[in-house]
C-alpha cells in the first residue's frame, strides 16, 4: 500500500475524553473538557494534561496547582461536549451543565459526581510546550463508582468511556474487546 506524506499533526486516534474540574482561589468551581492527556507514570501514579494558556482552567490550575481528572461515560456526552464549548469565565458550568459538584478528599477542586472515575491530582510541574501548557500531576486520591467494577477491576463495558478523534472532530464509542495483554504469547503470535 502506498503512503502519502501529510502535514504533521497529532494523529493519535482515539484520544480519551476527560473532564477537568478545578477551583479558583475565589472558591468558584469550573469544568473543562479536554482530550490532550494520559498516563505518564505508574509508580507514583502520574498523569499529564495539556491545556491552552488562554483557557480559564489553565489559570485556575496554575493558581492552585491541583485539579480533578474526571472520566465521563457516554450517557453524559451532551453535557461533556457543552463543558468544552462554553467558557467558565462566563458561566458556572456546574449550574448550567447539570453536573453535580462533590467534595474531594485531598484537593480543593471538586469531583464530578456523575463521572464514574475521579482522580484527585496535585501538579508537580508545568511545562509550556507552545500552544499548550503540560501539567504533570500526581494522582493523590482516586474514586470509582462501584457499578463499573468487576471485582477489583474497572469494566470498560460498564464504564462506557468517550473517545475523541481530533482532526475530524468526532466523538466515538469504544468497540468490542479484541484481546488481552499477553495473549500473543499464549497463542504463539508475534
Amino acid at each position: 500500500m502506498q503512503k502519502k506524506k501529510i502535514k504533521p499533526s497529532t494523529y493519535i486516534y482515539p484520544a480519551p475524553v476527560m473532564l477537568i474540574s478545578s477551583r479558583g482561589r475565589d472558591g468558584k468551581p469550573n469544568i473543562a473538557t479536554i482530550s490532550w492527556g494520559g498516563v505518564l507514570c505508574s509508580d507514583p501514579p502520574m498523569v499529564g494534561i495539556s491545556v491552552r494558556p488562554t483557557r480559564h482552567s489553565n489559570s485556575l490550575i496554575k493558581d492552585t496547582m491541583e485539579f480533578v481528572l474526571n472520566i465521563p461515560s457516554q450517557k453524559w456526552l451532551k453535557e461533556t461536549d457543552y463543558c468544552g464549548s462554553v467558557s467558565g469565565r462566563d458561566s458556572d458550568k456546574f449550574l448550567t451543565s447539570g453536573f453535580t459538584s462533590m467534595e474531594a478528599d485531598t484537593v480543593k477542586a471538586p469531583l464530578i459526581k456523575e463521572c464514574p472515575i475521579n482522580l484527585e491530582c496535585q501538579v508537580r510541574q508545568v511545562i509550556n510546550l507552545g500552544s499548550h501548557d503540560l501539567f504533570i500531576a500526581e494522582v493523590v486520591s482516586a474514586h470509582v463508582d462501584e457499578e463499573i467494577l468487576d471485582g477489583e477491576k474497572i469494566s470498560m463495558d460498564k464504564l462506557s468511556p468517550i473517545s475523541y478523534c481530533p482532526n475530524v472532530q468526532e466523538y466515538r464509542a469504544m468497540g468490542e474487546k479484541i484481546g488481552s495483554y499477553g495473549f500473543s504469547k499464549k497463542t504463539g503470535g508475534g
